[in-house]
């Protein structure tokens, strides 16, 4: 039998609420077995580039990085955000280690080729070292991966964090019974997002389409969904979406997504 493996995905809006993040992290620090954090920090990046008077630009939810744009990805991402996750799982007894995909050549990615938009330095995963990542399991570990990855050839390149988690989830389930949670603000995916109770409690292919021909997913969560579906056909066992309190073991009030 598989070991369990959980992987939780949190924003960056979640890591700036001083009481969201003691919440989530507490949670994730409790949770059974083996586990992998996830995290963004879009929004402070975008913050930052405004104090430095570097504009920041986003199609499709997917933001574009050029140079310096990705200088401040590495400071927000992999310095700010990283380590102070490190330093609160550290104090509620979790031994957390803050990853990129850079270290321990954990996840390699290619430079996103240029089609109709050029994202720049923005990479697209090509391969997740699962053998590493389970050493550092097995040692008793819970690695903290920002939205960072790399080429192999020294270059760092941006990777929606959404994305990273589908794909360490999608790498780990050969060896792991792996659950992909992604939580964010609300409580799971809504049918009127006016609504904060409106929550559609479980998604299938067929939902699915029809939620994004009525318009009801849209924006923001095209991309999150997008990364849902495809970590589910590529055998990840089960998709969450929902907030902080989808990680008590007893609440079911979230979107639940299957094939």
């Amino acid at each position: 039998m598989k070991q369990k493996l959980s992987i939780v995905k949190i924003g960056g809006n979640l890591i700036e609420d001083v009481e969201g993040c003691k919440r989530v992290l507490d949670l994730f620090s409790k949770l059974d077995g083996n586990k992998i954090l996830v995290h963004g920090g879009g929004k402070k990046a975008t913050e930052l580039a405004n104090q430095l008077g570097v504009e920041s630009k986003m199609v499709n939810g997917r933001r574009i990085t050029n140079a310096e744009a990705l200088e401040i990805a590495l400071m927000v991402y992999g310095g700010l955000f990283s380590k102070k996750i490190v330093a609160k799982l550290q104090a509620l007894g979790t031994d957390a280690i803050g990853m990129s995909g850079a270290d321990a050549d954990a996840i390699r990615a290619h430079k996103r080729p240029k089609k109709n938009v050029d994202f720049g330095f923005v990479g697209d995963v090509d391969l997740v070292n699962t053998y590493g990542i389970f050493k550092l399991l097995q040692a008793g570990f819970t690695p903290i991966f920002c939205a960072l990855t790399h080429d192999g050839k020294g270059q760092m390149l941006n990777t929606n964090a959404d994305t990273i988690a589908a794909e360490l989830a999608i790498a780990m389930s050969e060896q792991f019974e792996t659950t992909l949670y992604y939580c964010f603000e609300k409580k799971g995916v809504l049918q009127d997002i006016e609504d904060d109770n409106s929550v559609i409690h479980h998604i299938n292919s067929k939902d699915y389409d029809e939620l994004l021909a009525y318009g009801i997913i849209a924006d923001g969560m095209l991309p999150k969904m997008h990364n849902c579906f495809y970590a589910l056909r590529n055998q990840v066992g089960k998709v969450c979406i929902g907030n902080t309190e989808m990680l008590e073991a007893n609440n079911t009030d979230y979107t639940t997504l299957t094939l």
